[in-house]
């Protein structure tokens, strides 16, 4: 496999503050700057239009993040590392679902 992502599905609680949101978004930037593994890292906003899967999918998600590694250890170092642990804390606080799952996949 060429990298390894890990793909964040979120939902933000309903009653989460603006500063609660900004302090998620911090620890999260912070956590992808600091931990070397880090190869690369997006955010995203979900987007409908009107397809059937969008009717039958779970209301669980209104935005994703993915990480990038070169490999499962560089995953599991940034699980273990201190900023990594900070997010997660915040993570689960402000949160009303989420679906977290690794992948291995190749280019192309």
């Amino acid at each position: 496999p060429d990298m390894v992502w890990h793909l964040v599905l979120m939902k933000p609680r309903t009653d989460l503050s603006p500063g609660d949101r900004q302090a998620l978004l911090d620890a999260f930037n912070r956590a992808v700057r600091e931990i070397p593994t880090v190869r690369e890292a997006r955010v995203g906003r979900r987007i409908t239009h009107g397809t059937a899967y969008e009717a039958a999918a779970p209301d669980s998600a209104d935005f994703v993040a993915s990480i990038g590694f070169d490999d499962l250890a560089g995953l599991q170092t940034y699980l273990r590392h201190p900023a990594h642990e900070e997010l997660a804390a915040r993570f689960y606080r402000s949160l009303s679902s989420a679906l977290i799952y690794d992948f291995e996949m190749d280019e192309g």
